[in-house]
């Protein structure tokens, strides 16, 4: 053998070796990472926990502070918020809202803007003090000189409806009570709005309605735009339990 033919040789099983090693080598580690991922593998990875989701609550009621939200019927599912924009303002603004189980109130209808009693508000109404009351009180019966454009509530269409004279700003009252809600504070609920019937006594008054606005000044109701008293007539829905709540801005955030 030349010393050619004999480095040759040794050249070749340098290469083979190498060749072999590596497979080898990459078959060992193949089989370390199968035994890796297998169950009960030594060299198993815990698996880190996913994230836990974010939680959603429902909205609350915009505007009310959780002690008028306690006031709140459980079964109550439409709130008719009336903020005034302060204790002594006779102007506020009116946003019905409706609660959904899952996401909570939304808005429906507003804002629109209002009218409240000429002296603003008071916690302790009586008749004659030019104060709406202040509180939550529900919407159960409906009324107007003109027919029913289609309330959800109980709606007594009468003559008795109609007003005359001015309000305190000298504007003419007339037409104000084409279209009427009551509001259930010292009446009784099922009843027409003409009903003079006052639980609490003569006292404390009555008679206070959402109606149609005179560009004024109530002594205690809250008015609105003839077209937005059509809207919120077709919208209070019995069903719901309707409410109002009502009073100065900074006293329904509490």
């Amino acid at each position: 053998m030349t010393v050619r033919k004999a480095l040759a040789l040794v050249i070749g099983a340098a290469v083979c070796t190498g060749v072999l090693g590596t497979g080898c080598a990459r078959q060992q580690a193949d089989a370390s990472l199968q035994d890796a991922h297998a169950p009960g593998g030594s060299a198993a990875q815990p698996v880190s926990p996913r994230p836990a989701p974010p939680r959603h609550f429902p909205r609350p009621l915009p505007g009310v502070g959780p002690v008028m939200r306690d006031l709140l019927p459980s079964g109550t599912r439409q709130a008719l918020v009336v903020t005034g924009e302060s204790e002594t303002s006779s102007q506020a603004r009116v946003v019905l809202y409706e609660r959904d189980p899952a996401q909570g109130w939304r808005a429906v209808t507003g804002p629109w803007s209002a009218h409240n009693g000429l002296r603003g508000w008071t916690d302790d109404h009586e008749a004659g003090d030019l104060h709406s009351p202040i509180g939550v009180f529900g919407l159960s019966d409906a009324g107007g000189r003109l027919p029913d454009p289609g309330s959800l509530l109980p709606y007594d269409e009468d003559p008795e409806f109609a007003v005359s004279g001015t309000g305190h700003l000298g504007e003419p009252l007339e037409g104000s009570f084409d279209y009427v809600i009551a509001i259930d504070y010292n009446r009784v609920p099922g009843t027409t709005p003409l009903d003079l019937t006052r639980p609490e006594g003569e006292d404390k008054g009555g008679g206070v309605w959402i109606h149609v606005d005179h560009d004024g000044p109530t002594n205690a109701c809250v008015s609105l735009s003839e077209e937005h008293m059509r809207a919120l007539l077709t919208a209070v829905d019995p069903d719901k339990e309707p409410v109002v709540v009502m009073g100065p801005r900074e006293v329904l955030a509490r």
